[in-house]
Order: structure tokens, then sequence, then C-alpha cells
């Protein structure tokens, strides 16, 4: 029973928060406190040691720490910086962290490519009339939380998470 928590809870909310943030240009707050939940709940679950629990606690500290450094200077949201901590507690000290970071990083700048592209391009009047995509072309933002995601679903597979249901 558990193994449907470890193949549906992380998934279902790295795909939410690139959605939402999507959509709305938020992160609620609520995405990173169950991934924290979340994890605590699993690392019990599948009985990992205070030592191994303690790594993955200082990879998400890491994270927020560079992460909040990157807000201080207007370079990433604070949802975004939230998410990527909170990711990175499931990664934990490990070479799936170092993946990650790459993977949202090169993601992350597609995505800004795309989006910088896509700004500088007229909007036919039926897609001008949803508002979503307004807030999107009219914004300075970009929605990194889709990068974020999506590293997320692509690193996921290959963590001890999903390698001990397999096995």
């Amino acid at each position: 029973m558990f193994e449907y928590f470890l193949m549906i809870f992380f998934p279902f909310l790295m795909i939410y928060s690139g959605a939402s943030d999507l959509f709305s240009m938020t992160i609620p707050n609520l995405v990173s406190m169950l991934l924290i939940s979340g994890f605590v709940v699993a690392a019990y679950a599948v009985g990992l040691d205070f030592s191994t629990i303690l790594w993955h606690f200082i990879a998400f500290a890491v994270v927020l720490g560079f992460g909040f450094a990157l807000f201080a200077i207007g370079q990433m949201g604070a949802g975004d910086v939230k998410l990527a901590a909170s990711t990175a507690l499931w990664f934990g000290w490990s070479f799936h962290l170092m993946e990650y970071i790459l993977m949202f990083s090169i993601i992350g700048a597609i995505v800004t490519i795309a989006f910088i592209f896509a700004r500088a391009r007229f909007v036919p009047q039926f897609v001008g009339e949803v508002e979503w995509f307004v807030r999107l072309y009219n914004s300075n933002k970009y929605p990194y939380g889709l990068a974020l995601g999506a590293a997320g679903l692509l690193v996921y597979p290959s963590t001890f998470w999903m390698q001990s249901i397999i096995v």
C-alpha cells in the first residue's frame, strides 16, 4: 500500500506546482508543507536512519539558503525557493540533488527563453482573452515552477524511493 504513496504523492505535487505556477504565477505554501510532511512520513515508513534523514535536511537547508539569496537579488520567487528546497529534501545530499539542480537549471533556461521569445510576438485576439495567458504575457516574471516540477519528475524515478518499489 505504501508503494502507491511513493508512486503518486511526490509526482502529483510536482505536476500541481508546475501547473499552479503556470496558471496563477504562484506556488502555494501548502505544496512545500506537504512535501516536507510527506518526506517525514516516507522516511519513517522506509526506516531511514537518523544520519540519512539529517543529510536530507542539510540538503534542504543548503538549497533554501542559496534560494533565498537568489530571492533577495530578485532572481527567484519565494514559492520557487520553497519548492526547490522541499524537493531537495526528498533527494537528499546525493547525486540526485545535483542532477535535480542541473535539470531545473537547463529546463528553466529553456522556459525563460521560450517566454522571452513568445512575449516578443503578436498575440492573437482569442488567446488574449484568456486571463491566465494575458497575466503570463504581460508579466516580467517567468513560471519557474514549471522547471522545478519537470526536473523533479525527471529525477524522481532514479531515486531510492522508486528503486525500493521496483526491486
